[in-house]
């Protein structure tokens, strides 16, 4: 009997096919329309006994990759078809034998045809989120997607649409799934739905094979990059209303992030499909490619879902770039693309050993779009180390407005907000608002609210920090969820207890009043600790020292553990005696403008020894065992990734997903060991890519590396 590997993906998405039959008869269904007619010999609805079958085995295999979380995706057929009671039914057997031991997301596709509220009320008791197919108004909807006495289905799903948009079933509105029609209009098709107002759109390529090419009616070179670039340039101009899952992937994985979508880029594979009747299948889109192409001879009664995914079809799913043909390997949007959806590469030739049938259209697509967001106006941050932490700054600033958004419901967040308006109008206050702002954890806080909950504590704190630094009188008050109050650059008081706070600045001094406290301590800057509940960040003694921050609550940043708060000074001793060799082997740093300074340390467990995290520009880890003489080899080596990694977050050097970015990774990383053949290898690359290729602000970027390299040729 196979098992899984402990080192392979684990699965965490399961499409459970809960109804095998359709009130639609949509003409471009993979399931019942295509060379796979299986679903005439699967139940109609699922059992209770296959439900029970089904969330033992995945409960089991949470339990064994010690999965956080899980996605049941409720699907058909048409699910809404197994009825309110059983729908309830499914989910509180799948939320009993799941919720104990991980974060259950539950989900459901749907046409909507038959949504009503006993649905939606079954839904609300278990958290289900519903995404509704729609192709867009009245006329390119039903060009495929009637019922099966031929009627139009559009009014009865925007019934259904309408319906989730009330305000208690708002919150499980996921989206709309919209499959392109390229004899559609795509302004109008994106039109209609945006008046929809979803919370998201996915647009789905046809399912189509080799054997089966998608429809092209106007014989078009790339007619669904076409088609999905004119509705890209739309929801450009519209602001991006929404989120559109294929536009965010191709975005994301130009700029270096993870695919978002299954039909592009290279992520494995974690979605294991169940029908009706307990069979395991391989994702049901293959029914596309032939008779029996997702079969795997598996089923929840005899087996495990760490059988299925060692199946050969399964893993064939998560080799990455080694699983893609060969043509795909050579392409230079291979990242992006990853070889489209697996069931779209197939030929009656080569099996799946081929492109995608899209492989012009998603090239296009993915270039297209790289064209249109790649920003080539000059980034004076190219220039030298002021002018990158200027940028460095501003892309903070920026990022603070966008967090305001989604703090301005909270009741607290006013008056930080004006205490940090005031503090930026006037120049004498202004630089040390700018010192707090320009702290590298605040640009972690900053990212992480803006992709999850807002930290509304961590923003008071800060507003209160920057208050102290510039010396202005000022009382804020806020909800601090834990005993810890750290102010960015200064250090952490210790709280009696979670709740309530009132933070009272004055200059070169605060005060903490926490429940019913009548007369809290001051705590006194200027004249050390004066309270056992303040320990400040430390300083390195040297210039232009480091602060050595052990305590922040955004430090963890790092692909490696960060060390508790130290005990005693010997991490800060071993880095000032760092410094003095430092001083030593390289006199002329700190006249250098463009040396890379740190402006915190923060100590990593043990063996990590230098690394930078994702934080702005000059944050370090530093493990608490480096030696002084590692920390001096190594610092100049690491500051160049650094730089480079700092100036790209504020300016694009070359055209997204280019062959530039990993030749100006290699020609900086070779730079950097004084690898001088290495280093004029690539950049003679980087100097032949057509002029396109790069940014006006990667352009000189080049030419200063050439300048670099010839100072390191010459002064070997």
């Amino acid at each position: 009997m196979t098992s899984q590997s402990p080192d392979s993906p684990p699965l965490r998405q399961l499409v459970l096919k809960i109804h095998s039959r359709c009130d639609l008869l949509c003409d471009h269904c993979y399931v019942y329309q295509h060379a796979d007619q299986s679903w005439q010999s699967r139940p109609t609805f699922i059992r209770p006994q296959t439900v029970r079958s089904v969330a033992a085995r995945l409960a089991d295999h949470v339990a064994s990759r010690s999965l956080e979380s899980v996605s049941v995706i409720l699907h058909g057929g048409e699910p809404l078809l197994v009825g309110p009671a059983r729908l309830r039914d499914i989910c509180a057997e799948l939320t009993g034998a799941l919720a104990p031991l991980t974060v259950l997301d539950l989900r459901m596709h749907t046409n909507a045809v038959t949504l009503n509220r006993r649905h939606l009320d079954v839904c609300r008791e278990f958290g289900v989120r519903v995404s509704v197919s729609l192709d867009g108004g009245r006329a390119a909807n039903d060009r495929h997607r009637l019922d099966r006495q031929g009627r139009s289905s559009y009014d009865r799903v925007v019934r259904g649409i309408r319906l989730l948009q009330e305000p208690e079933y708002r919150h499980l509105f996921s989206g709309v799934l919209c499959t392109v029609d390229v004899a559609n209009d795509p302004v109008a098709v994106h039109d209609a739905l945006t008046e929809l107002a979803p919370p998201r759109i996915d647009y789905l390529l046809p399912h189509s094979t080799w054997d089966s090419p998608p429809p092209n009616p106007a014989q078009a070179a790339t007619p669904y990059a076409d088609w999905l670039l004119a509705v890209f340039d739309r929801w450009e101009r519209q602001g991006r209303p929404m989120p559109v899952r294929t536009f965010d992937s191709v975005l994301s994985t130009l700029r270096g992030g993870p695919p978002l979508t299954e039909a592009l880029g290279l992520a494995p594979s974690d979605l294991a499909v169940i029908e009706t009747d307990g069979t395991f299948e391989q994702a049901d889109w293959l029914k596309t490619a032939y008779a029996g192409a997702p079969e795997t001879g598996y089923d929840v009664f005899r087996h495990g879902f760490a059988e299925f995914a060692a199946h050969p079809g399964v893993q064939a799913r998560q080799r990455g770039v080694e699983g893609v043909s060969d043509t795909c390997r050579r392409c230079p949007v291979v990242r992006s693309c990853g070889g489209g959806l697996y069931g779209h590469r197939y030929s009656s030739e080569n099996g799946f050993d081929n492109p995608s049938v899209f492989c012009g259209d998603l090239r296009s697509l993915v270039e297209g779009i790289a064209d249109r967001v790649t920003d080539r106006s000059f980034s004076p941050a190219v220039l030298g180390s002021a002018h990158l932490s200027w940028a460095q700054l501003e892309l903070n600033r920026l990022l603070l407005r966008r967090a305001r958004g989604q703090l301005a419901s909270e009741p607290d967040w006013a008056d930080a907000w004006r205490l940090l308006l005031a503090l930026d109008t006037r120049p004498e206050t202004a630089r040390h608002l700018d010192a707090v702002l320009a702290h590298p954890y605040v640009r972690t806080s900053l990212q992480r609210s803006l992709r999850g909950p807002a930290d509304t504590a961590r923003f008071m704190s800060l507003a209160a920090a920057a208050a102290l630094r510039a010396g202005t009188a000022a009382t804020l008050s806020w909800d601090q969820p834990g005993t810890r109050l750290h102010l960015p650059t200064w250090g952490t008081y210790r709280l009696q207890a979670a709740g309530r706070i009132e933070v009272t600045v004055a200059p070169d001094a605060f005060r903490v009043r926490e429940g019913g406290e009548r007369d809290p301590v001051w705590v006194r800057l200027d004249e050390g600790p004066v309270s056992t509940r303040w320990r400040p960040l430390d300083r390195l003694p040297v210039q232009d020292g480091p602060l050595v921050d052990d305590a922040d609550p955004y430090r963890d940043c790092y692909p490696f553990p960060v060390a508790p708060p130290l005990e005693c000074g010997e991490f800060a001793e071993r880095m000032a005696r760092a410094y003095e060799l430092l001083a030593k082997d390289a006199p002329d740093r700190h006249s250098d403008p463009d040396a890379f300074r740190p402006v915190v340390l923060t100590p990593l467990a043990a063996g990590s020894c230098l690394v930078l995290g994702t934080h702005g520009f000059g944050a370090l880890g530093v493990a608490v065992d480096v030696t002084p003489e590692e920390f001096a080899r190594e610092l100049t080596r690491i500051g160049r990734r650094a730089r480079l990694t700092a100036l790209r977050e504020t300016a694009d050097l070359h055209r997204l997903g280019s062959p530039a970015g990993a030749l100006l990774d290699r020609s900086d990383e070779a730079l950097g060991r004084r690898a001088r053949e290495e280093a004029a290898a690539a950049l003679t690359a980087l100097t032949l890519l057509p002029e396109s290729e790069l940014t006006p602000t990667g352009a000189v970027l080049v030419a200063r590396l050439w300048s670099q390299w010839s100072i390191v040729r010459d002064g070997s």
